[in-house]
């Protein structure tokens, strides 16, 4: 392809992007094909000969396109949002059109020098420690196994990395039972062995029980084990729960632990000062983790970490072979030694797109509105009086049930939310999730996704009334 031809099938690309975002919300949310629908429709081997953009396109519209979930549609309530917006669309465009490996600063400087501007940027509007030093990582899950394997480093020394684990202490990591799943992958990743993943019960806000959590490491020193690492979340990902922060770390300085915190989806809040509170005790942490690309509109991937002992999460991941060395080395960030990857991307382009295209106060602001919408979801699920509040409010999340009658089973309600999930999402018009809470089936819906207006809210708030009445009104309870 030549670069006029390139110019060329690249302004019908970003025509046809402008219109795709224009009319995203009138595409079914979530994918209605089935299993196999798609591979089924591509060949079995690759072409021999070169085929124009206009054939590869021509698939995208027909083959790829109905495969897709909508995750930008303004319809999209599932899971937590991986939320774009123009500003970063902008950035990420620039950043593949660089083609920039940005491991070290000599190979690209500009990339590591945003880097550090842009991380102090987002500490600053977090309200984070002057003492914390940040880094651009894919994902909360790999910032998550950072901080384990470098408290891991730092308990032992250093030792693990050099001889393994003969002769070390049994390690024990403590979370919630509410907590992330990257906290078992990456405990299993570390070496530590998944049965040492210690999980605490949780109180009626579904955040940890520090009396529960101080009693088992207790009884864990006194069996000989060496309580490790505490885990705290800020914004569980089933209920967006928040762990008591401050007297979490009273317990972790008592016991001597590395303290993590995984804000991966409701650290984003902390731009807003009456949501400070949950960082109320920071000052004792030793790592935190929130991902930009969930609810500050910046595409994925996007995870931004930050951790106090730098220098033990470089003495963590440094290898500096002979044909990576440079002279400049020691004298600036080369953050492939702040993490698992040697090659990195050029992340940090479309955070500092965002932040200066929206500016604070634009992504204040619109974090408030969806907090505001959500705040009216839950007004007219207590006002309707046939749902049930399944986990306190916090953010922008509800957790809910559809429970008309009062007299049906705990197996029937399950039953029954699960047909209307099923119901709802078919449809096209929305896609919600759900989770279970203390076992209990709840209707899922977030509302953060970058574009999500009230109009939006309110066609969820009437698919759901329209769809509840449907089933109960049918007599069908059993899904299958």
């Amino acid at each position: 392809m030549s670069v006029e031809d390139f110019r060329s099938e690249a302004h019908k690309l970003v025509d046809w992007i402008a219109e795709y975002y224009k009319n995203v919300a009138d595409y079914p949310v979530k994918s209605q094909v089935n299993p196999g629908d798609i591979a089924a429709r591509l060949p079995d081997a690759p072409p021999d000969d070169k085929e124009p953009f206009s054939s590869v396109f021509e698939d995208i519209e027909k083959i790829i396109l109905p495969g897709m979930s909508h995750w930008q549609s303004p319809k999209f309530f599932a899971y937590f949002p991986a939320n774009a917006s123009f500003p970063s669309l902008l950035g990420e465009i620039l950043t593949a059109a660089f083609g920039a490996q940005c491991m070290k600063w000599e190979t690209s400087p500009a990339a590591t020098e945003l880097e550090e501007v842009v991380m102090d940027w987002l500490r600053q509007m977090t309200g984070l420690p002057e003492n914390f030093h940040g880094v651009i990582q894919d994902s909360g899950s790999t910032s998550t196994l950072c901080a384990i394997l470098t408290a891991r480093e730092k308990a032992s020394r250093f030792v693990v990395n050099k001889a393994g684990f003969y002769g070390q202490p049994i390690y024990r990591i403590y979370c919630s039972a509410e907590a992330h799943s990257s906290v078992d992958k990456a405990v299993r990743i570390a070496g530590l062995g998944h049965d040492n993943l210690v999980k605490i019960p949780v109180d009626d806000a579904y955040s940890i029980d520090t009396r529960i959590l101080k009693k088992r490491i207790e009884d864990d020193k006194q069996m000989g084990y060496r309580p490790l690492c505490i885990v705290v979340a800020l914004g569980t990902t089933g209920s967006t729960a928040v762990d008591p922060l401050d007297e979490i770390a009273c317990i972790s300085k008592e016991y001597d632990t590395w303290l993590h915190i995984d804000a991966a989806y409701a650290g984003s809040a902390l731009l807003l000062h009456e949501y400070r509170w949950m960082i109320k005790g920071i000052e004792a942490a030793d790592s935190f983790v929130f991902n930009p690309h969930k609810w500050l509109f910046t595409n994925f991937d996007c995870s931004a970490y930050f951790v106090r002992d730098k220098d033990a999460l470089i003495k963590t991941f440094q290898l500096v072979p002979e044909y990576l060395k440079s002279q400049v080395h020691g004298h600036a960030n080369d953050y492939s030694d702040w993490g698992i990857q040697l090659g990195r991307r050029f992340r940090a382009l479309k955070l500092w797109f965002v932040i200066r295209m929206f500016g604070v106060k634009g992504l204040q602001e619109k974090l408030r509105y969806h907090i505001s919408l959500a705040v009216e979801f839950e007004k007219w699920l207590l006002q309707a009086g046939d749902y049930e509040i399944m986990a306190p409010r916090l953010f922008n999340l509800l957790c809910f049930r559809y429970n008309p009658s009062g007299d049906l089973s705990e197996d029937e309600l399950d039953l029954l939310n699960e047909n209307l999930l099923k119901e709802m999402n078919n449809t096209g018009k929305v896609y919600i999730t759900h989770t279970r809470l203390k076992g209990k089936y709840c209707l899922r819906l977030v509302i953060a996704q970058t574009n999500t207006t009230m109009e939006h809210v309110e066609q969820a708030w009437q698919l759901l009334i329209d769809k509840s009445v449907q089933i109960i009104n049918s007599g069908k309870i059993n899904p299958r």
